[in-house]
């Protein structure tokens, strides 16, 4: 069985769009490049002249160290973000002075409250259609704990697919069911549990219910799960509907809710038991579909066009234009700034009479958040997905057309406030002499990430839960048969399968860490090492985002405080010493302040390694610490990642042990300008180059000790292939015998 394909027409209008913008984003990268360059160049840093001239005009000489931070500026803060982003904000949408018990009545659910409890009262599952902001995530499950009286044979459970999510719809349903957050409405994220005994409504992420899975296989405590923004079908939601679907056969008082934002309820139906569909009417106006005659080359221009004429030519009403990332928000947000010069505030605000709001996003407000005001969406189809790649071992983020299912949720997002248009930046007609993209070059829907991404962790936990035969498990949609070999091919590199593929000691215990399996197996191998305390620190520090602050301002001397952290082993041990040092300083904030450390990443840190902390204890497994041996370390961090291992190449950078790929020692790491002989990474970054994150210098005897599964020692007697190929061959001479230029007798 063949990956899956996650575009439909490799060789289509959109594909190539694709693949054109990415070359375009990358030009608009060099241009800013080369005008810092030119920046550069244009200071005289002949630091010698003032000897000659001891009266230079103003500007003509730069003290060093600016010079020394220039390297590293960041870009200096946009008068686009100055202007539109310079005010407070308040999240969520426009009350209009109204009152929480009004607002729970105006939503479309609140008149469908009976019907609705009826429903899952009289059925076992149940799949619920609604559009985004009908109000099925806050108010279904207070029904059901209200009047249903679910609460009183469990809790009620509710997933979302996003952190931000669970946490911000528990706030909400906390403040409108009268209580603090964390008593009878709580939430629980990876490394944040916000609940207590009285906890009745429980929102968390879907990782985390299947992490409860293992625990409790029944899942005893709940009466009642809401699988919410099914049709998002993340990795865990995907897991969880198979583990669902049998866990309802032996429980039969276990209700179970499914809800989607989209119209492909037959196919959640069906596959629970031919279970009844519900459906929610939205508050939704008309909207009028318009196409382009041609396909866009260049989809970044095309939108922004498309935006200036809606905001010239059309009646007022806000713009919701959607793009693929970061990088070309940004750019986007300039480009308009500069043509308008008045973009107006954020967006949960209402724009100033005579203007309008343009919001620019990606696909998360398709679905997951609901924008007031919005009557006009320009969409040029592209999306940035998650995709795994077998070959290579990594995920990593590709732009690719969006879904048919992606395209009306869209295009229904102008239809929110009142009658209005969706602009396509592709074509639909078949009469065109093009091909119509929307029909022939959109899958159906969207690709599920199951199919899509690395599945080392789906695998090792559903092994816990006593899973074995994976390639019969029953999944709504299976993944690709080469994605499960992979990730069954690494857990037993990392011993935590054995040679039948059954779940060793070692995997059992690495499945209890809310961690990647790499991560888990450092934990464990640092205990027989002897260096556990240090290891938690390195991997709590692992796990939260960049800690270092670099103001552009201050680039110099953050720089130079950095650099004092800096440890001859690498990175990991850099990070150790950050740590070390802090809780020196007794984690006080001023030390960060004054270290150019960022206070709040630190503490996030702190909060992940009491974590870590609490499930060793559980295990009992040993806290001891190695001193100043960081050997130790080194090694029990090679136990995990020995797939990352590079050796420096003599003509470039250096090259992976698995593949062979070039690539490079990042410029922020500590051992940039060290260059070891061997080294391991934490992750590869695609910039203008391939980057290694987090190195750090290691010996290649312990590959071979730590991995017997995945290295070997070669043979001295025996020439390996490659080393065959290797082989030095001299000019052809056509008037000699080719062994004619050997000193001995010995030939070939």
């Amino acid at each position: 069985m063949s990956p899956i394909k996650i575009v439909r027409n490799p060789d289509g209008s959109l594909q190539r769009a694709a693949m054109t913008q990415s070359a375009l984003a990358k030009e608009r990268r060099e241009l800013r490049d080369s005008q810092q360059r030119a920046l550069m160049d244009a200071i005289p840093k002949d630091l010698n002249r003032p000897w000659e001239d001891p009266m230079p005009e103003p500007g003509e000489r730069h003290i060093a160290q600016e010079l020394r931070g220039l390297g590293y500026t960041q870009e200096a803060v946009p008068e686009w973000k100055v202007k539109s982003m310079g005010k407070g904000f308040s999240i969520g949408f426009p009350t209009k002075n109204k009152s929480i018990q009004e607002q729970r009545a105006s939503l479309p659910i609140a008149a469908l409250k009976q019907e609705l409890v009826n429903a899952v009262a009289e059925n076992q599952v149940l799949v619920v259609i609604g559009e985004t902001g009908s109000g099925k995530t806050t108010q279904m499950t207070q029904f059901m704990a209200e009047a249903a009286g679910f609460t009183s044979r469990g809790i009620i459970g509710c997933t979302q697919p996003r952190r931000v999510a669970a946490m911000s719809v528990a706030k909400r349903v906390a403040e409108e069911f009268g209580c603090r957050l964390g008593q009878e409405v709580g939430y629980s994220i990876r490394f944040e549990d916000c609940t207590s005994p009285e906890t009745i409504l429980k929102y968390m992420t879907d990782g985390m219910l299947l992490r409860e899975c293992l625990v409790d296989t029944n899942l005893s405590r709940y009466s009642l799960i809401m699988l919410d923004e099914a049709h998002e079908r993340t990795i865990h939601t995907d897991v969880l509907f198979g583990l669902l679907k049998g866990l309802l056969a032996r429980r039969k008082d276990l209700k179970l809710i499914c809800t989607s934002a989209t119209l492909d309820a037959e196919k959640y139906s069906s596959y629970f038991f031919e279970c009844p569909i519900f459906t929610i009417p939205g508050r939704t106006f008309p909207v009028e579909v318009l196409y382009t005659k041609a396909p866009e080359a260049d989809y970044m221009d095309a939108a922004l066009i498309t935006v200036m004429q809606i905001h010239l030519q059309e009646p007022p009403g806000d713009v919701l234009l959607f793009l693929t990332g970061q990088e070309e928000i940004d750019t986007a947000c300039q480009i308009l700034f500069e043509r308008m010069k008045s973009l107006g505030p954020r967006i949960f605000e209402a724009a100033p009479p005579g203007s309008r709001k343009v919001v620019i996003a990606t696909n998360i407000a398709e679905a997951s958040l609901t924008i007031d005001g919005i009557f006009y969406v320009v969409d040029p189809g592209f999306v940035k997905q998650k995709v795994y790649n077998a070959k290579v071992g990594m995920d990593s983020l590709v732009v690719v057309p969006i879904s048919q299912a992606s395209a009306r949720q869209r295009s229904g997002r102008a239809g929110r406030t009142g009658p209005g248009k969706c602009y396509r930046l592709y074509t639909e007609q078949a009469t065109s002499p093009y091909l119509p993209a929307y029909k022939n070059e959109m899958l159906p829907t969207n690709v599920p990430e199951i199919q899509r991404t690395n599945l080392g962790n789906t695998v090792l936990q559903m092994k816990a839960m006593g899973v074995n035969d994976l390639l019969h498990f029953d999944f709504m949609d299976a993944p690709p048969v080469q994605t499960l070999v992979a990730a069954m091919e690494a857990l037993y590199a990392l011993s935590a399968l054995d040679e039948e593929g059954l779940l060793t000691r070692l995997g059992r215990r690495m499945a209890e860490f809310p961690l990647e399996p790499p991560m888990s197996k450092i934990l464990i191998a640092s205990v027989e090492l002897g260096c556990s305390d240090e290891v938690l620190t390195v991997v709590a520090m692992l796990s939260v985002q960049n800690i270092w602050y670099r103001p552009k301002e201050k680039q110099a001397q953050a720089d130079q405080k950095r650099s004092k952290f800096f440890q001859a082993e690498g990175d990991h041990i850099t990070l150790l010493a950050v740590y070390q040092g802090w809780a020196a300083a007794k984690f006080s904030n001023p030390w960060c302040f004054e270290n150019f450390i960022q206070a709040r990443n630190m503490r996030k840190a702190q909060d992940v390694r009491k974590q870590l902390l609490t499930i060793m204890d559980r295990y009992k497994l040993e806290i001891e610490t190695c001193g100043r041996n960081f050997t130790k370390v080194r090694k029990a961090i090679t136990s995990g990642y020995f797939t990352h291992a590079a050796k420096k190449d003599p003509q470039e950078g250096y090259k992976t042990m698995d593949e062979g790929q070039v690539v490079y020692i990042h410029p922020s790491s500590a051992l940039f300008n060290r260059n070891p002989e061997w080294c391991i990474y934490h992750e590869l970054v695609l910039t203008s180059k391939e980057y290694m994150r987090e190195c750090m210098a290691i010996e290649p005897k312990w590959l071979t000790e730590l991995a017997p599964r995945y290295y070997q020692q070669a043979d001295p007697r025996h020439l390996s292939k490659r080393k065959r190929n290797e082989r030095i061959e001299p000019l052809y001479d056509r008037f000699n015998d080719p062994n004619a230029w050997r000193l001995s007798k010995r030939r070939g």
